[in-house]
């Protein structure tokens, strides 16, 4: 008689590592709930500015596109001039480095210290 009273426990019995899992697992969908209503406003209020942006975006990539090309063409390599300078009047400085400045400078081996 006992054999049988604890088969329904055994079948409804769930590990603890299950019900952590289960817990954990609807903690993090409320998490997620919970950013996603949040967000949401800020998200839609995105959306809605970068649609009033797009036209001067087209006509500015449009009116200037060849303009900065031409510029990059100039300019050539960016490597070859030191970071800009800003001088109290304002004014940006561009400093093309020398050919010794360019010979001590490290090549980057895949990382940009910022």
């Amino acid at each position: 008689m006992s054999a049988l009273a604890a088969a329904p426990l055994a079948a409804q019995d769930v590990t603890e590592e299950e019900q952590g899992r289960s817990l954990m697992e609807e903690g993090a969908r409320l998490f997620f709930e919970g950013i996603q209503r949040e967000m949401g406003p800020a998200l839609e209020g995105l959306r809605d500015r970068a649609q009033e942006m797009e036209p001067a975006l087209r006509q500015f990539v449009e009116e200037m596109g060849p303009a900065l090309r031409d510029l990059m063409g100039e300019i050539g390599d960016l490597s070859a001039f030191h970071a800009p300078e800003v001088l109290p009047n304002g004014d940006i400085l561009l400093r093309r480095k020398t050919p010794q400045e360019m010979q001590e400078s490290p090549t980057p081996d895949g990382e940009i210290e910022l």
